[in-house]
């Protein structure tokens, strides 16, 4: 009978949790003494027990019960621990940066205590610094070895500047971490973007992304192909494992079909990188926009003449192409109350304005005036096509005019109706500020836009089903806030203001996407 009351007590605790981490014998009692839990106590997070018992893996609120034997943890001197791997891009500033603004709008004072060339840790502490109430471990190296520490269970969060992959992504589903793609499981820190640099004396000043995929893949070895000189093209990337270079493999190269050259030259860091091709005529290399130093970037171009460069407003938009969110993913695993506390004010304007500060491009939504967009206006211009493409164009000045640009947008996966990450995190972003009631008594229009392929109607359509799913996945999303406060409608104006070339699969990509405007 006892057993049986203890599996259903149990049962209204807990929920399943991740994998072991700590071995030590607990009995865990109700505080009437009538229930007992035995097990084997996997982790506490000064509110909770995770515990292996006969009943498998369970989770036990704290408040409930009274924690017997040899593994039981101090109730009193609890210190949060939270391990975080993976990119040395987000690893080296950003993260220590975001620690050490948390606690000081908490009031708690850090020591950063540095252990070798890729660990260190922060120990927070009480204002008077002699009580300990946090232990943030970093192990600084790249997004491959972040993920392979979170499935090893020796992190608790991973810091990568690719999305995971489809085998890290089963694995981790495999050993209970969750469906690390869901929405709530990752979350963008910062944006920063791969930015092709050559050195300042390079007279190349513009590249398509097809190009790019063909020098990197040797079928263009000559800078003369380019209009440059007539010298061969030496090729720099990170660290096969870093996630910048990732990315470059994901998002150039298996989309035009082709493979890495075996010449490649690696560098284990962006900051070597950037040197190495600053200093080398014949030179290129893609490297973080954050890290480029002195180096020369390139515009990103294609057939039609559209021009794309990284800077801060178009990486924010998502209008540069090949903008690389930061990413911190996150177990389904209940972290100490500390961590996620951290991690809430990770999305908070203190926060954004300390990512500016440490050099990457925040995700704070800013307001673009129309007066502002003249490219974006002059394509627009330039695709309208007999009486219909002018008739669109004017419906669209006209709509937008008294209307102003957010520097959120929202782009969805290759081929599918579901948003991508970095979008999934913008719904968050934008939900989270409407309940902040940032919105109130104003007007957020969603805006659809798709590419040039295809009939004009067909195009429309598609363009204001997906503002429409994007409006909704906003509402929601938003848990707390009264929408009547604020007004949601959506709008759309299909292929009229194309970003880039329509003759490549990235260019309409970059084309497919929702644009947020408010009044």
């Amino acid at each position: 009978m006892k057993q049986y009351c203890a599996a259903l007590w149990a049962a209204l605790f807990l929920v399943m949790s991740g994998v072991a981490v700590r071995a030590d014998d607990v009995t865990l009692r109700s505080r009437d003494g009538a229930i007992e839990l035995y097990g084997t106590l996997l982790g506490f997070d000064g509110e909770f027990y995770r515990v292996e018992t006969q009943y498998g893996e369970l989770t036990v609120d704290g408040s409930g019960v009274l924690c017997e034997g040899p593994g039981c943890p101090s109730l009193t001197a609890f210190v949060a621990e939270l391990s975080i791997s993976g990119s040395s891009t987000i690893g080296d500033v950003l993260m220590p940066a975001l620690v050490e603004g948390f606690a000081l709008q908490n009031n708690l004072k850090t020591e950063r205590i540095n252990i070798d060339d890729t660990h260190f840790e922060y120990v927070l502490s009480t204002p008077e610094g002699n009580t300990p109430v946090g232990r943030f471990q970093f192990r600084v190296s790249s997004t491959d070895e972040g993920f392979a520490d979170l499935l090893a269970d020796e992190a608790d969060l991973v810091m990568a500047l690719r999305e995971i992959r489809g085998g890290e992504l089963a694995l981790a589903a495999e050993v209970g971490l969750g469906q690390l793609d869901d929405v709530n499981r990752s979350r963008v820190l910062a944006l920063d973007a791969m930015t092709v640099i050559v050195s300042p004396t390079n007279p190349v000043s513009a590249l398509s992304v097809s190009d790019l995929a063909r020098i990197l893949a040797g079928e263009i070895d000559n800078w003369r192909t380019l209009g440059g000189a007539d010298a061969p093209i030496s090729i720099h990337l990170r660290d096969s494992q870093s996630g910048i270079s990732q990315a470059v493999e994901d998002r150039i190269m298996k989309p035009a079909g082709s493979t890495l050259v075996e010449s490649v030259t690696r560098h284990a860091t962006n900051t070597d990188l950037a040197q190495v091709v600053a200093r080398d005529q014949l030179a290129i290399g893609v490297a973080s926009h954050s890290e480029i130093g002195n180096s020369k970037p390139l515009a990103l171009t294609g057939t039609c003449g559209f021009q794309l460069r990284a800077n801060r407003l178009t990486i924010k938009t998502e209008d540069y192409p090949l903008t690389a969110p930061m990413f911190l993913y996150i177990p389904a695993r209940r972290l100490p109350k500390l961590a996620r506390e951290f991690l809430t004010y990770t999305r908070t304007g203190p926060a954004q304005i300390i990512t500016r500060r440490a050099g990457f491009v925040d995700q704070a939504p800013e307001e673009i005036a129309l007066n502002a967009q003249g490219d974006r206006f002059a394509n627009a211009i330039r695709v309208a096509d007999g009486e219909d493409g002018l008739t669109s164009l004017k419906r669209m000045v006209d709509t937008l005019t008294p209307l102003r640009r957010l520097s959120t947008s929202f782009r969805f996966e290759t081929g599918a109706a579901r948003l991508d990450a970095q979008s999934r995190s913008n719904v968050q972003q934008l939900a989270h500020a409407i309940e902040a009631g940032v919105y109130d008594g104003r007007q957020l229009v969603f805006v659809g836009f798709s590419d040039g392929e295809g009939p004009a109607e067909s195009n429309q359509r598609i363009a204001q089903q997906r503002a429409q799913a994007v409006k909704l996945a906003i509402e929601a999303a938003v848990e707390t806030a009264d929408l009547s406060q604020v007004q949601l409608s959506t709008d759309a104006f299909g292929e009229a203001m194309p970003m880039a070339c329509d003759d490549t699969s990235w260019g309409r990509q970059v084309n497919r996407r929702v644009e947020v405007w408010v009044r």
